[in-house]
């Protein structure tokens, strides 16, 4: 089967044929092109995935990743990420062995295609124009034949007239003559001209036009072939990744048979294990028996007299806020810590009753509000609570994080500690090239001063001395915690210094109920909250507590607005009840509805003692 022998009059549609198999090559590439762009695309978007998911360095939430289904995440987005590289792969292969081979081969293509059709177009003149030289020898030899003819008539007429002249009748008969010649000629010029026709178009449809057909049959075979081996080059490309694809999955599979529920369950207990022990039974209380409270307003010796011996029961109890009266625990906590502001500078000072410090009363100092709150309620477990507490609703961090539960305070001083010996072994390794530098520097002279780095070791040396100091403190805090040292006895007489005997031998044996077998106090976080987030917990508990009842009444000089927590805002001229005398801090605690009450500077306001009511004080 040849185009040459079976299309030898197809020229038209064999090119227009072999365009439309170019058009198809390239709309082949463009296809690959834009598969390309779609793997490009999509690992790009596989990559910002795995990396929107990422967990973020020094945050919480890198953390959380110690669990074996976090871990299990991370691996999936790491193999995610290694499968996205592989889609790159894919295009990056596609496009150099695909869509550049068949670009330069298109261009080869249009070349090679144009080269033979121009070759096809030439033959085509070429016959053309030996057919319009036969014609034209044809209409020459017929032309003369004609004239001849012509010529022979008029000359056997010109004979057969007797009227005509000799000399007329030889001339005719030379120009029949010379007719009859020019024919002759026409004659073997057509007949040699039609020779040669015969030969061109012979060869044109049996030589030229099948070479030229064979070379384009030939060139879109190629290009068939091409194609076909494109789309084989286009599904290996990616089963070459296929392998690696399926080890990613496999590293996903395996990842997720890695997770591990007991594990993170264990991990759960190390995060939030506290180290506390249950609460005990509660006591019974006997409320049939009259009850004698004594408060004093200067220190706890003052009430050692009528007053019952604080009591603790044998067992930890876990709570320690439920046991607190609510108007009580808010009176002492949530009071400002500030100093008031002064009143408008309008206003006299002389004109105010109750200056911001009341004449006849001594202040009263943060000790007195402890030993107020010890006192008030036997309950109370540890003043170590209490202040520990009042340290973390003000701000405060302790350095060896007794803030924390004794489980996670050891975790945490573990964790400095080894955060301390990493820095140790930096500044060793920092001590111990400046001294090899300085060895070659005694050695070599040229090159370097060795006295340019004594200042440099000193320093490096006593970085490294801080950092020992510093490393043997927390150990010691550790191993306190751990049970390897006596617990700090010492610490809590400190603490407890003062109060009076009796006082002192109650807390101590608080302390010591308070701590668990390992040395570590085992006091809840609950007792360590903001006093806010304490009071919403227990607001239930207090539901049946009665108001605090008023003692007299005041008038607001100035308006005041209360910002600040604790503080209550009111306006000029209000009348308000009063629940809680200044105790020298320049704080009056006032009441204005019976959920709305707080504190306002006593310079703002007139008060009107109630004499008769509980727990008014009448100045001297």
């Amino acid at each position: 089967m040849s185009w040459g022998t079976e299309l030898w009059d197809q020229f038209d549609n064999l090119e227009k044929h072999t365009q439309w198999g170019i058009d198809i090559l390239e709309k082949y590439i463009k296809f690959v092109k834009e598969r390309t762009e779609i793997e490009l695309n999509y690992a790009k978007q596989l990559r910002n995935l795995s990396k929107k998911y990422q967990p973020k360095k020094n945050s919480k939430e890198e953390e959380e990743y110690k669990y074996t289904a976090c871990k299990a995440f991370l691996s999936t987005l790491n193999e995610m990420n290694d499968y996205a590289g592989q889609h790159e792969v894919i295009s990056e292969n596609m496009t150099s062995q695909i869509t550049v081979d068949l670009m330069r081969y298109v261009q080869e293509l249009k070349q090679e295609r144009k080269s033979n059709f121009h070759d096809g177009r030439k033959a085509q003149q070429h016959i053309e124009t030996c057919w319009k030289q036969l014609e034209s020898s044809k209409r020459r030899f017929e032309r003369d034949c004609k004239e001849a003819d012509r010529a022979q008539q008029y000359f056997e007429k010109m004979d057969a007239d007797i009227n005509v002249t000799k000399a007329d009748v030889e001339k005719a008969r030379q120009q029949a003559q010379i007719r009859h010649q020019m024919a002759e000629d026409s004659k073997a010029d057509y007949s040699s001209t039609l020779q040669r026709f015969n030969q061109e178009q012979w060869e044109y449809y049996h030589t030229h036009i099948p070479n030229i057909f064979q070379k384009i049959q030939e060139m879109e075979e190629r290009r068939i072939v091409r194609i076909g081996e494109s789309m084989k080059t286009y599904a290996e490309v990616d089963r070459q990744v296929i392998p690696i694809i399926g080890k990613c999955l496999d590293g996903i599979v395996k990842a997720a048979e890695s997770i591990n529920q007991k594990n993170d369950s264990q991990l759960v207990v190390e995060a939030y294990k506290s180290g506390f022990e249950p609460p005990g039974d509660i006591e019974f209380e006997d409320y049939t028996q009259p009850m004698k409270r004594t408060v004093s307003d200067n220190s706890l010796s003052s009430a050692k007299e009528g007053k019952p011996e604080l009591k603790f029961g044998g067992k930890s109890r876990g709570k320690l806020w439920p046991f607190i009266k609510k108007n009580k625990l808010m009176s002492l906590l949530t009071s400002p810590h500030q100093p008031p502001p002064p009143p408008p500078a309008s206003a006299s000072p002389s004109a105010v009753p109750n200056g911001p410090q009341s004449p006849k009363q001594q202040k009263e100092p943060l000790s007195h509000r402890f030993n107020e709150f010890m006192t008030s309620k036997p309950k109370i477990h540890c003043f170590r609570s209490l202040k520990r507490g009042l340290s973390l609703k003000l701000g405060a961090t302790p350095e060896d994080f007794s803030n924390l539960p004794p489980e996670q305070r050891r975790k945490k001083l573990q964790q400095k500690v080894d955060d301390l010996n990493k820095e140790i072994q930096k500044e060793t390794d920092q001590r111990d090239a400046i001294t090899k530098m300085k060895d070659v520097y005694l050695k070599n002279p040229q090159m370097g001063d060795p006295a340019s780095l004594d200042h440099k070791l000193t320093e490096v040396t006593q970085n490294i001395e801080k950092l020992r100091l510093e490393t043997q403190k927390f150990e010691a805090w550790l191993a306190e915690v751990e049970g390897r040292l006596p617990a700090r006895s010492e610490q809590a007489r400190r603490q407890s210094g003062m109060y009076d005997g009796q006082t002192h031998q109650a807390v101590t044996n608080c302390a010591q109920d308070r701590e668990s077998p390992d040395g570590s106090y085992t006091e809840e976080q609950s007792q360590e909250r903001e006093l806010k987030v304490l009071a919403t917990d227990f607001d239930d508990e207090f539901d049946d507590e009665e108001p605090l009842p008023a003692i007299g009444t005041c008038k607001a000089l100035y308006t005041f607005e209360g910002q600040n927590e604790g503080t209550i805002s009111v306006t000029e001229g209000e009348m308000l009840s009063v629940i809680e005398e200044d105790k020298g801090d320049g704080w009056t605690r006032i009441r204005r509805s019976e959920d709305e009450e707080g504190y306002v500077p006593t310079s703002y306001v007139e008060v009107y003692l109630d004499k008769n009511a509980k727990g008014a004080k009448t100045y001297i």
